[in-house]
């Protein structure tokens, strides 16, 4: 959410950026929001122009009262009773007023970094790095479920009949696989330097809209009947959450927190051939980083949080590359995204496995979240990256250490998690 007064003050600039995600809808909620704020203010000012009158009316009653001038006294009353009535008029008028000011503000798209390439969707995202030499192998790769189901791994018809589809139950080594690298990835974090935490995996709807935009609410959560909790699609939900209306020390920041759970999307909309099996489901497990820091410091973190992803999977013999999100694929609270893609030796291209994140102070405006200086209080900035989301990450994996014999090299830094060097494939 943007800061009323840069509304106000940079309107132009505000619609231009509206232009540039292609969201020209929203414009006329510029305009919108403006004239609310105008009325908001000239209705906190008559509201203080009454109090005071108010004020300055009953001081009047007791002194005519002590001059026992009981009439002029009791006209005097009826005066301020109307102008209680009137403040009771323009009290609810304000709630009225600041409410849909407050829901105009939560549509109206974060201001985007400069450098963010423009662009309508994904297709304009534009790649930045290769890392990592992305190999074809002269064998046909299967299909990830097939390799998976070679080693006894993977039981997709069980888990339809016990939940539906996008769900899965893992078994065996991969079942093992999937917890030495979300393992792996939580020691290779910590390593980093960020804490380690585990979350609540349910969250209030206060912290969801501080979180989040209305449309990515719809899209990804899941509700718990009944209650005022929703079921988190990332832990970065709960993670920033933890800071709701706090004051934290200038000196303590940066907050690093490397954070695992289990994480629910709907994942609505039909998907093709390659999103099936475990790539795109309602369940999965990931690790998390979250970073809450200072304004200036926030690009920097970006950098670190991205390349950390990079490393990682390049300890495990996974190519990857690196894509700037355009304008258009950029969520509403987001100033700067990178997206991180593997290579899939199956389908002869790169996808995506972590997304990194720059939101600027939206997500602290929303739950005020600030930090205390010598110089006054002002919000934080707030960013998140994966470390590892398997089972997506699997594919990845599993399609980049096969040997043509159906065997999955594990690479050493797995080996002291997995305690073995290869997966070998039932006959």
């Amino acid at each position: 959410m943007l800061d009323i007064k840069f509304v106000r003050e940079n309107p132009e600039e505000v619609k231009n950026n509206i232009r540039n995600k292609f969201q020209d809808g929203k414009l006329p909620l510029v305009d919108e929001v403006i004239e609310l704020d105008k009325r908001n203010r000239s209705i906190k000012q008559e509201v203080e122009a009454l109090r005071a009158e108010r004020n300055k009316l009953s001081k009047q009653i007791g002194a005519l009262m002590g001059q026992g001038k009981k009439e002029e006294a009791e006209e005097v009353k009826k005066q301020v009773t109307a102008q209680a009535q009137s403040l009771e008029d323009l009290s609810e008028e304000e709630k009225e007023v600041e409410e849909k000011l407050k829901k105009n503000m939560m549509v109206i798209p974060n201001i985007i970094d400069p450098s963010v390439p423009i662009g309508k969707d994904d297709s304009e995202n534009v790649e930045i790095e290769k890392f990592g030499e992305p190999v074809v192998p002269d064998f046909e790769v299967p299909y990830h479920t097939e390799i998976m189901e070679k080693l006894n791994g993977i039981d997709l018809d069980s888990a339809r009949k016990v939940a539906g589809n996008g769900f899965y139950y893992l078994m065996g080594d991969i079942a093992r696989l999937h917890s030495s690298i979300i393992s792996y990835a939580r020691d290779f974090m910590i390593d980093k330097g960020f804490t380690y935490c585990i979350p609540p995996f349910m969250i209030r709807s206060d912290v969801v809209t501080g979180v989040m935009s209305f449309a990515e609410m719809d899209a990804m959560m899941y509700k718990i009947e009944g209650e005022d909790l929703y079921l988190i699609g990332t832990s970065e939900h709960s993670m920033i959450g933890k800071f709701i209306d706090t004051v934290n020390p200038e000196e303590k920041l940066p907050f690093t927190f490397t954070s695992y759970s289990p994480c629910f999307r709907k994942e609505k909309g039909a998907h093709g051939l390659e999103e099936r099996g475990v790539y795109r489901i309602h369940q999965f497990e990931k690790q998390e980083m979250i970073v809450v820091c200072n304004p200036e410091d926030s690009k920097i973190w970006f950098d670190k949080l991205w390349q950390n992803t990079v490393e990682l999977f390049r300890s495990l013999d996974i190519p990857v590359r690196t894509l700037e999100c355009c304008s258009g694929d950029l969520a509403d609270l987001k100033v700067k995204s990178i997206d991180v893609e593997a290579w899939s030796p199956r389908q002869k291209k790169y996808f995506e496995v972590g997304s990194c994140s720059n939101l600027g102070d939206a997500q602290a405006r929303r739950l005020k979240i600030r930090v205390r200086s010598q110089n006054g209080n002002y919000f934080a900035h707030t960013l998140n990256n994966t470390v590892v989301a398997p089972p997506r990450m699997l594919i990845a994996f599993l399609e980049n250490n096969l040997n043509a014999d159906g065997s999955v090299n594990i690479p050493a830094a797995l080996v002291p998690y997995m305690k073995k060097e290869k997966l070998i494939p039932n006959e």
